[in-house]
């Protein structure tokens, strides 16, 4: 069985999204060391795990870009969650209906080489997080403060800590593993 990685930016104050929709502070922050993390996330999953929003920004960029992203944007099977009719001509491309768990736990079971990686768009990164599928979470946490906005976690949640990596920027990333997945997941008590 395959894992489930969420990698995903933050912001300090803890924010996934501002709360005015806007792009680009997850700039702040960045290296060539912390690229290189990204990279290395992206180019080991065996299929990208992703929203229908997020597949429709990213089918539209990534097949004209180049450089060290490209190819494994391009390249690696993609899994769009979508419940409405989308358009998928982008690669190598599926889409996943019905119980958004009910998919995951079966691409987990079907999935034999590399992981499963979900990124972006907070409605489906919070989903994913219900689900409580998730194996490991890959948390960039840039040096910007948003002072509002959408948050990842919406309830406490037990993670073990795996690695911290401080990148030349200012950025860090937090790995995590959950100790135990699914719905039935002990709750921590606050």
């Amino acid at each position: 069985m395959t894992s489930v990685i969420l990698k995903m930016s933050v912001s300090l104050d803890g924010y996934i999204a501002p709360a005015d929709g806007s792009s680009g502070w997850e700039a702040a922050g960045r290296s060539p060391d912390g690229a290189e993390w990204v990279l290395d996330t992206v180019s080991n999953a065996g299929a990208h795990l992703v929203g229908a929003a997020t597949y429709a920004r990213w089918a539209r960029f990534w097949p004209d870009e180049s450089g060290p992203f490209a190819a494994p944007m391009n390249e690696i099977p993609k899994i769009v969650f979508s419940n409405s009719t989308i358009s998928v001509d982008w690669g190598e491309t599926t889409i996943a209906t019905g119980d958004l768990a009910d998919a995951v736990a079966r691409l987990k079971q079907e999935r034999s080489s590399g992981y499963l990686l979900a990124q972006g768009g907070v409605r489906f990164a919070r989903s994913l997080v219900e689900t409580g599928l998730i194996d490991e979470y890959r948390l960039v946490v840039h040096p910007v403060v948003l002072g509002a906005g959408e948050r990842l976690f919406t309830a406490p949640l037990a993670v073990d800590p795996v690695s911290t990596t401080a990148f030349s920027g200012g950025a860090v990333a937090h790995v995590f593993t959950t100790a135990m997945t699914g719905p039935n997941r002990v709750q921590p008590a606050l």
